[in-house]
């Protein structure tokens, strides 16, 4: 009996065996049928909408969203404010969408910002792509803008995402490393994946690591369409500029604070807000009529694409103000729920598949994390505007619904709900001409990986360049596999040969000597090569000086952290006078000594230290003043910890003020240019007055010293 009833399992264990020998591990769905394109959605056409009888996506999607519960699987860790957008120029001609009409209207938003491959419990200060979510509670319901902090993504199609997020994802062997994108599936996958270098060279760059949250871009990354009253549609990218500008660390820096304040970016924008320094943006947009869709030399559906400023200029319509931090954190910043669907009239879709992907697996991943279709019942995600429908009951249902009737069309009702007419706010979605075979396959228009990449690569200047060096060079260190740092560097030979020369020297690969041919993996065996082919060419223009963080760098020292180190027994003298300084530039300036408590300021004045030597730490702030009493530099250089704070400061590029003493200060400070010869702080780029010190705060950087070390 027990050798029948084994039976059949083993028969099936053979057969599985068998199969799989045989058939070289072919692909298949979860019931079993083999895949014959797992790189592409189903579409109505190359450049035509993905469709919902994709079951093959839709099981690879509905998978992935459950695989982690209830913490988000992507974007876990997050920040969260309250705020809102007002509107001083319309786009009437463009959108009925009232947010985007009515001047001066200020409507309320929450603004998720969030890591991306992180758990909950990761750091802040992670290398990674920043998640920018805005719901805009509108009279004509929510609309949520769900974008990131870089323009372009890793993957042109939605099928291709869960295994980005797998490959990047800690490893699943020994679930490590945490947070990082520093390991061999992630790049083992990049370098399989031309489409991802675009994205790569962003990542790679101080755009990943960020100063702080208020200091950053946001992007809708997709191309969405406006459309106006008469029906017309208008291309639109969405883009948020930081009025303190692009301000960013280094990855030493980073590194470092990440031990120090895993919190950094969290505390930085809820201190921020509770002092009343409210993070502002300016909300662009980048408009492109339909007769111009086809004019670039790339497909405006390509999400691995965008749309050089100096091609189509940013107009600026409005400002979002974060004003207010949440009440409980749970049950707002955790629970509040984003989805690229949840649409106003005026505002519709493209074809991108990444987007027409993006719009099953929001939903489904909701109810998954929240577990129950009424997650817009809480409070957060709740619409200003009534809800009235036939929905009913499931998990946690709060609406109260009176009355019999629960369908459409009735008469017990009333006829209730009603459908809305157009001209009275009810949304229509855009009336697109589509004419094409159910084809898993992607434009011809999609081949081109690499003129963006080029494009973002030679914008930068050569500080920006030497840290995308510099980032790759670490992350690719950290592979193991050579196969995968040999691809890699392949690839980097078509962006730019001098970065994959640097690179390669740095990794141990074979130093190449001209570009290789772009890998073409994970096509279907008996697709058309030609099709799939990679195309390689230059970017129309050299340069784009928008794609740069210091040509764009926004001069001020507004809500800039300085620390006044300085020993305990020592009367501080010109404090309140460089206090005063700072404060008017909107900067704050700390006290840092032995210990806590209060140290005299001169004529009796006492002024609270703020932190010790050993509670806090040089990458917490973003400049350093050495103080100067009655005792030099040297002296306070004696204490060791002084000693590592203020070389932090120097080899971070950070502004540093010396108020005496300054040779002493050179001298026992040990730099590494210091060795062979005594410099001057002007070579050193050591500031000795608060005016020459306040300039150089209102730069963030000062990037020529990097040179020295």
């Amino acid at each position: 009996m027990k050798n029948s009833e084994n039976q059949p399992n083993q028969k099936r264990k053979d057969l599985e065996r068998n199969t799989l020998k045989n058939e070289k591990e072919a692909m298949t769905t979860d019931q079993g049928l083999k895949i014959n394109d797992d790189q592409n959605s189903l579409k109505a056409g190359d450049r035509g909408p993905s469709l919902l009888e994709d079951f093959i996506l839709r099981e690879k999607i509905t998978h992935f969203d459950h695989e982690r519960i209830p913490e988000r699987i992507v974007h876990a860790r997050g920040s969260g404010a309250h705020g809102v957008f007002k509107l001083h120029t319309s786009l009437s001609a463009y959108t009925k969408a009232k947010i985007f009409t009515e001047v001066g209207v200020e409507t309320p938003v929450f603004t998720r910002f969030s890591t991306v491959a992180g758990s909950k419990g990761s750091t802040d200060l992670a290398r990674d792509v920043r998640g920018f979510a805005v719901k805009f509670y509108t009279e004509g319901g929510n609309y949520d803008l769900v974008g990131n902090n870089i323009p372009v993504f890793f993957i042109q199609d939605a099928m291709k995402f869960p295994d980005l997020v797998h490959a990047v994802k800690p490893e699943p062997h020994n679930e490590v490393p945490q947070a990082a994108s520093a390991h061999d599936t992630f790049w083992d996958f990049i370098s399989l994946m031309p489409e991802s270098l675009h994205m790569i060279m962003w990542v790679m760059s101080d755009r990943a690591i960020p100063r702080s949250l208020r200091m950053m871009e946001g992007f809708g990354v997709h191309t969405f369409r406006l459309i106006n009253d008469k029906n017309e549609s208008t291309f639109v990218k969405f883009h948020w500029k930081p009025k303190l500008g692009v301000h960013s660390v280094l990855w030493d820096e980073a590194q470092k604070i990440s031990g120090k304040d895993s919190d950094f970016h969290k505390r930085d924008l809820w201190n921020a807000i509770e002092e009343g320094d409210f993070p502002e943006w300016e909300l662009g947009v980048q408009l492109i009529s339909e007769e111009d869709e086809h004019k670039f030399d790339f497909d405006l559906l390509d999400p691995t694409k965008l749309v050089p400023e100096s091609e189509v200029p940013v107009k600026l319509i409005g400002t979002m103000t974060l004003n207010r931090n949440p009440a409980n954190f749970f049950a707002e910043t955790e629970q509040v729920a984003f989805h690229p669907g949840h649409l106003v009239p005026g505002i519709d879709f493209t074809n991108d598949p990444l987007l027409q992907g993006r719009l099953f697996s929001y939903t489904d991943t909701q109810l998954s994390r929240l577990g129950s279709p009424n997650f817009h019942e809480i409070p957060i995600n709740r619409s200003i505007n009534p809800i009235r429908n036939n929905q009913r009951d499931g998990h946690m249902r709060q609406q109260i619904n009176e009355g019999v009737s629960s369908y459409h069309p009735n008469t017990t009702g009333g006829g209730c709900p009603f459908q809305a007419m157009m001209k009275d706010g009810g949304f229509h979605s855009h009336q697109e001409r589509i004419d094409g075979k159910k084809i898993r396959t992607r434009s011809r228009s999609f081949m081109d990986h690499f003129s963006q990449a080029r494009l973002f690569f030679r914008s930068q200047t050569e500080t920006e360049q030497q840290h995308i060096i510099n980032a790759l060079q670490f992350e690719l260190s950290k592979v193991t596999r050579n196969s995968v740092r040999e691809n890699m560097v392949d690839q980097l030979t078509n962006i730019d040969m001098n970065l994959a020369k640097k690179v390669a020297e740095a990794i141990g690969v074979d130093i190449p000597e001209k570009p290789a041919k772009p890998v073409n993996e994970g096509i279907p065996a008996d697709a058309d090569k030609t099709h799939y082919t990679s195309i390689v060419k230059d970017p129309k223009t050299n340069s784009d000086d928008a794609l740069s963080i210091i040509k764009n760098l926004k001069h001020a020292a507004k809500t800039r952290n300085v620390a006044y180190l300085t020993l305990e027994k020592e009367e501080i003298q010109g404090f309140k006078e460089l206090e005063r300084k700072l404060k008017k530039e909107g900067a704050k300036l700390k006290v840092v000594s032995t210990r806590l408590g209060k140290i005299q300021i001169g004529s009796g004045e006492e002024v609270e230290i703020s932190e010790t030597f050993f509670n806090t730490d040089s990458v917490l702030y973003d400049a350093l003043v050495i103080g100067g009493g009655k005792m030099s530099s040297a002296e306070l250089l004696g204490h060791g910890k002084v000693k590592e704070f203020a070389m932090d400061a120097f080899n971070h590029c950070k502004p540093i003020l010396v108020l005496s003493g300054v040779e002493g200060f050179i001298k026992d400070l040990g730099l590494p240019c210091c060795k062979t010869e005594m410099k001057t702080a002007s070579e050193l780029f050591i500031d000795t007055t608060s005016d020459g010190f306040l300039k150089s705060l209102s730069k963030h950087r000062i990037w020529a010293r990097e040179e020295l070390l």
